[in-house]
């Protein structure tokens, strides 16, 4: 490896990168300021930097020309894909380029009889379900946004239906990723195990895109439900709710999705929403899939559950319309808060503890919403003690201080409780001062290590998911 002090400065390797790009990759390199600036940053975070250029990559072949012209002039690549995540892991460091993987939509393969399908990093969950819907299969992680699989794999995401059919973590099994360098490697496979080597497929599945860009996936897909159910419930106290959601999970009950939603959200939803025949309280959201009989055990249980628990009775959606309008008012939650004050800022958080530290935790951030002065709404996937504090502050930098200090109480009482900063949006920059404290030095320095044996240069990705620490920097 060259000696740094011999490189050129990264405004003159930057300008030279960009000449080979063009050479090699012609129109699919923009440097249109409009282009640019849609890509300086995600969703949420308060950070944006401008790109040098964007790469519209097609193919993984695409990909790979551009990494390996990148990394033989240490110029920082940051993976895009729809722009969705919320904790600064799209924005780019200085003099760096942007590769926006949106337009590799393929559907390569579809396995029906194996219940899998391979699909380019780009393809969003909804459409890939568009494209499924005649062979009776779908996938079933869903974090709410248009979000591209791609991305979804990077930051390891989950969403409402993760408490029955599990994470992106659960339901990859192999990937195709460009390596720093430009090389091409395959993980996992097709089949539903193995004992062979170490699991790779693992170790790309939330790396942010630190570590490989990938551009492939392999999915396991689940068979359309005999029959889906929605309900609400709805509670005068909070603990009772967030207890009814602990017991199903305790009790066995293979709920599909179970959602809470606090007085604050649900009285944001019910005007943005049109929810209006429901109260401003604290409400459970259920959905129940599976054979008829299932269905209805599942259904007697949970409001035996909810009954003992002091829920005031079933609402219930069973047409499909009905199931929708829900299921779209819980996915509108953030816009809900949002539209209660036009032209302040709401700031998502996210952290998880274990099921039965879950109302001891909701109870106690209840208490710090209160003693911050600031207005909060509370909603999250109860089921698997997820959850997320959507916080009102005014649009400047004193009111988004005040929220983040916020955020920083709620993370450490999830810390506290044997939890963690985050259950699904990922690392990226918002997160990175919680990790020590989470992780432990030691192994943040075995993160490190393999951080620098697969990106020795530091151009994927740079100053995301790993605080800084002992490695090499590129």
């Amino acid at each position: 490896m060259p000696n740094v002090s011999f490189v050129p400065h990264a405004a003159d390797r930057l300008t030279a990168v960009l000449a080979q790009l063009k050479t090699y990759m012609g129109e699919k390199v923009s440097t249109n300021h409009a282009v640019c600036e849609a890509h300086s940053h995600g969703e949420a975070l308060d950070l944006a930097r401008m790109p040098a250029a964007v790469i519209f990559a097609q193919t993984t072949e695409d990909v790979s020309t551009a990494l390996a012209i990148c990394h033989a002039a240490y110029v920082p690549v940051v993976a895009f894909g729809a722009g969705t995540s919320v904790e600064g892991h799209v924005t780019p460091p200085e003099h760096a380029i942007s590769l926006d993987l949106s337009r590799m939509t393929e559907v390569l393969q579809v396995n029906a009889a194996d219940m899998d399908c391979r699909v380019q990093a780009g393809l969003t969950r909804q459409d890939l379900n568009a494209r499924l819907r005649d062979t009776g299969l779908f996938f079933p992680v869903d974090p709410g946004g248009e979000a591209t699989l791609g991305g979804m794999c990077a930051t390891r995401a989950s969403g409402t239906a993760a408490v029955h059919y599990g994470t992106m973590k659960e339901n990859v099994l192999g990937l195709t990723v460009v390596m720093a360098n430009g090389e091409v490697i395959k993980t996992g496979g097709r089949v539903r195990k193995s004992a062979t080597g170490y699991d790779l497929t693992s170790l790309f599945v939330g790396s942010e895109g630190t570590l490989g860009i990938i551009t492939e996936i392999q999915l396991r897909l689940h068979g359309i439900p005999e029959q889906l159910s929605a309900a609400i419930c709805q509670f005068e106290n909070l603990e009772d709710a967030v207890r009814t959601a602990v017991e199903i999970i305790q009790a066995g009950v293979p709920i599909a999705r179970v959602e809470l939603m606090d007085d604050v959200q649900m009285a944001a939803s019910i005007r943005y929403s049109g929810l209006d025949e429901l109260r401003p309280i604290t409400t459970l959201f259920f959905e129940f899939a599976g054979a008829s009989a299932s269905v209805r055990e599942q259904v007697a249980v949970t409001e035996m559950l909810a009954g003992d628990n002091n829920g005031l009775g079933f609402a219930w959606a069973d047409t499909p319309d009905e199931r929708n309008r829900l299921w779209k008012a819980r996915h509108n939650a953030f816009w809900a808060v949002k539209a209660l004050c036009p032209g302040a800022r709401v700031i998502s958080t996210d952290c998880i503890v274990p099921i039965s530290r879950l109302a001891e935790l909701i109870v106690g951030v209840k208490a710090d919403i209160q003693a911050s002065g600031l207005q909060a709404a509370i909603l999250g996937h109860v089921g698997d003690g997820n959850f997320h504090t959507l916080i009102i502050t005014d649009d400047s930098p004193e009111g988004y201080g005040q929220a983040l200090e916020l955020d920083r109480r709620i993370v450490a009482r999830a810390l506290e409780l044997e939890g963690s900063c985050s259950g699904e949006h990922g690392v990226g920059l918002g997160k990175l001062e919680f990790l020590e404290r989470e992780h432990g030095e030691p192994a943040l320095t075995v993160m490190r290590t393999l951080k620098v044996a697969l990106d020795p240069r530091n151009i994927l990705n740079p100053g995301k998911l790993l605080p800084e620490g002992l490695a090499y920097i590129g």
